[in-house]
């Protein structure tokens, strides 16, 4: 729980950087690209090559692959038929499939997991919802495969320790991960990429350096750790915790306006499903 909240805090920052200093800046998938790149660097001197499971490694690269390199495949060709708002408001159902596979690769149903996951769509709904525009069934659908992705790599990860139990530490093959997203985000960047907007300045690079061995490095090394020792239904409320602590980094960072009311109603909403689903977790 620990490593999810301080990913939280990290991403929330993150995402604020990147609306100031890279957002129609610099070539999306550039960035994702070279985030993919700094993040395997950090991971290459401490990768073991040699004495972990295959199935570890094939699923590591799965992982990877869904995790990030399909969810920011889709999240941003999203913004070609969406609006940021519209962006926000249709990720807030990544919960709801965290629940949801979970219970799959269990062969089972947690109704107060589920209703955790509704919860938290409830108040990410609270604070995000800003009308939406008509034509938007696309993004709506390339948004949700996103949303499905990054689940699926969360769920799979932490049943794949369950599952492959190894004296080996995950740091040291948390590398494959990255070699997953890159065969997704590779391909993506040279078909899509425009490379008449690279980076130009030293804060763009200071960003981006940023973005691949702080938020994407290690954020994503612990977020799975994290999520590795807890129940799918705090899980499912976290993914969406990041929305008021990333408003709420930016109003107070940026000064950008903000609905405080909303934001603390949402965030109410959000610490009540954590309340039923650890209430639960007690009683059973």
């Amino acid at each position: 729980m620990h490593y999810l909240i301080i990913v939280t805090l990290l991403w929330a920052f993150s995402f604020s950087l990147i609306d100031e200093y890279l957002s129609g800046q610099v070539d999306s998938d550039f960035a994702v690209l070279s985030r993919v790149l700094f993040a395997g660097l950090a991971f290459l001197p401490i990768t073991k090559w040699k004495g972990v499971r295959p199935e570890l490694i094939t699923g590591m690269i799965i992982v990877g692959a869904l995790q990030f390199g399909v969810t920011y495949l889709c999240l941003y060709r999203s913004f070609l038929f969406l609006n940021a708002p519209e962006v926000l408001l249709f990720t807030i159902l990544t919960p709801l499939f965290v629940t949801l596979f979970d219970d799959a690769l269990n062969l089972r149903f947690s109704p107060v997991a589920l209703i955790a996951a509704m919860l938290a769509v409830v108040g990410a709904g609270v604070i995000r919802y800003d009308g939406i525009s008509s034509g938007y069934i696309t993004g709506f659908v390339l948004l949700q495969v996103a949303n499905a992705s990054f689940a699926a790599g969360q769920v799979g990860y932490k049943n794949l320790l369950a599952w492959y139990p190894t004296d080996v530490p995950p740091v040291r093959f948390f590398g494959y991960f990255f070699l997953g997203a890159l065969f997704i985000i590779l391909p993506m960047y040279l078909f899509f990429g425009d490379t008449s907007m690279l980076p130009r300045t030293g804060l763009h690079w200071s960003v981006l350096l940023w973005l691949g061995f702080g938020a994407s490095a290690v954020g994503l090394f612990m977020w799975n750790s994290g999520a590795a020792k807890v129940d799918a239904g705090t899980l499912a409320v976290m993914n969406n915790a990041v929305i008021p602590v990333g408003l709420l980094v930016n109003l107070l960072i940026w000064n950008r306006d903000a609905d405080l009311l909303r934001l603390a109603l949402g965030a109410a909403i959000m610490i009540l499903a954590l309340w039923i689903n650890r209430r639960w977790r007690k009683w059973r």
